[in-house]
This record gives C-alpha cells, structure tokens and sequence, in this order.
C-alpha cells in the first residue's frame, strides 16, 4: 500500500463507506511489509544455486561444502524451466538419497510430502493428505509423483507406498 497521505484519505472514505458509515479501525502501513533485512540481502548467484540443487541429487560432500560456503542455499530453488522449480531438498527426495535429505532437514531445510514420502514419514504423509486429499495426484520436480517418491524411498518408505496406492494415487 502507498503511504502518501491523499491514498490513506480515499482508502479510509473507501473504507468508510463500504463499511455502511460505520467507523472502523484499519491498519495503515508506513513501512513496507517487507523486513529491512531482506531488502539489504543481495540475491544469491545463479550458478551457485543451480550447482548446489544439482548436487542435491547425489554429491553430498559437495552439497556440505557449498552450504558452508553460503548458507542461504539451504532453501533456495533453481527453475529447470516452465516453472519446474526445484530445490536440494527436492532433488535429494526424488533420488532417494536419504543422506543428502537428513543432512539438510538437520540444517533447518523445508519439508516437504515428496520428501516425507521418500523418507517414510508415513504420519506427515497420512495428516497432510487428510488434509488435503487432492493432493494425492499432486507433481513435485519434474512432474514426479508421490508414489515415485515413496518408491525411492525403498523399505523405509513401504508404509506409505502402500497407503498411496491404497488411496488410488497416481
């Protein structure tokens, strides 16, 4: 929202208004809602994000290296193309590489139902598609499903692998 003082005059006569005339309390930002940390921040490189998702899929000594080189790899995401966005976590839940997963959950990494299912963690996997059914026939990277992630997962991940196609996931 734009803080000069003839937007905040329309927004609280709009506001006013479609209240019925009542006069309510809103909120008027001055600051942007953006912390001031985040704007300091400068992007991390390319090359370097795309090498650490690259890497996610098999190289766990360099997945280490470069996360001590630049933590804030942990959780970004590299765009393959056509809005295929993958991140370490990500690559390392669809290969099956439970090393390379553990190793980033330990560092604060997002979870996520691929990984979950990859790694067996069949309460996460069960609440979520309660949750949220639909998401049975839901793509992570690459346009990989569910059970392909389950299925990477080996005997660790058989519990969901079975619940999934017991639910009819594609």
């Amino acid at each position: 929202m734009k803080t000069s003082s003839g937007n905040r005059r329309t927004f609280l006569k709009v506001s006013f208004i479609a209240a019925g005339g009542s006069l309510i309390a809103l909120p008027v930002y001055s600051k942007p809602l953006i912390h001031n940390h985040m704007q300091k921040k400068e992007p991390i490189k390319p090359e370097l994000v795309r090498e650490f998702v690259a890497k996610s899929h098999g190289d766990l000594a360099r997945v280490k290296e470069l996360l001590e080189q630049e933590p804030s790899l942990l959780n970004a995401t590299w765009d393959w193309g056509g809005g295929d966005f993958e991140s370490g976590i990500g690559g390392a839940g669809h290969m099956g590489r439970v090393d390379i997963a553990e190793f980033l959950l330990e560092k604060g990494a997002r979870m996520d139902i691929f990984c979950a299912a990859m790694l067996g963690k069949f309460d996460i996997v069960k609440a979520t598609l309660e949750a949220y059914p639909q998401l049975k026939a839901s793509k992570g990277p690459h346009g990989l499903t569910l059970l392909h992630h389950a299925r990477q997962g080996g005997d660790r991940s058989k519990q969901v692998l079975d619940y999934l196609t017991e639910l009819g996931a594609s």
